[in-house]
């Protein structure tokens, strides 16, 4: 009865030590959580907000337009934005409007700010020729903005980001508990 109870005790402590190993996996290769510092994606995203990123089978040809991403910034910095201009895209502002390749395109997630500020303009005009030099988003290049157009520091900024750069898309807000979300 006893080498019973201690073979199954051994077998108890394996299956427990791959399912650890299973999850350590999974949460190195496909998911990451990272936790939002800073106001830059406000209203969408708050300062201590935590998030799961999907990283799992992630290619940059599966990122859409308005997707929020988390790429990495430098050596130390990981930094959350919206993909505004895909590659190829030409990009501009004008009187607060958002035009893709000559066309206006509706940024619904900017509407809480739109109606804070009444009369005013969240983001300033502008093209890619006038801030990168060069009209449309070079191939392996992404143009990101924050939500928080005011306050963020984005490719209006530092310029287009490399794909390269993208660790993945977020997927979920699950903190805190009361504002988990699914829809960035």
């Amino acid at each position: 009865m006893k080498e019973i109870v201690k073979r199954e005790g051994i077998e108890w402590v394996k299956a427990f030590a791959l399912g650890m190993i299973i999850f350590v996996f999974i949460r190195i290769f496909f998911f990451s959580n990272y936790v939002v510092e800073g106001e830059s994606m406000l209203p969408t995203l708050e300062d201590g907000n935590k998030v799961v990123v999907n990283k799992l089978g992630y290619e940059s040809k599966d990122l859409e337009r308005f997707d929020v991403i988390v790429f990495h910034a430098n050596k130390e910095e990981d930094f959350v934005k919206r993909v505004i201009g895909l590659p190829g895209d030409k990009v501009e502002y004008r009187e607060d409007m958002l035009f893709i390749n000559g066309k206006k395109v509706k940024e619904p997630f900017l509407k809480q700010y739109r109606e804070q500020s009444p009369g005013g303009y969240l983001t300033g005009d502008f093209t890619l020729g006038d801030l990168t030099g060069v009209e449309r988003v070079p191939e392996g290049k992404l143009f990101v903005l924050g939500d928080n157009r005011l306050g963020s520091w984005d490719s209006r900024q530092f310029g287009f980001i490399s794909e390269e750069q993208v660790v993945g898309k977020v997927n979920l807000r699950y903190w805190p508990l009361g504002e988990m979300d699914v829809s960035f």
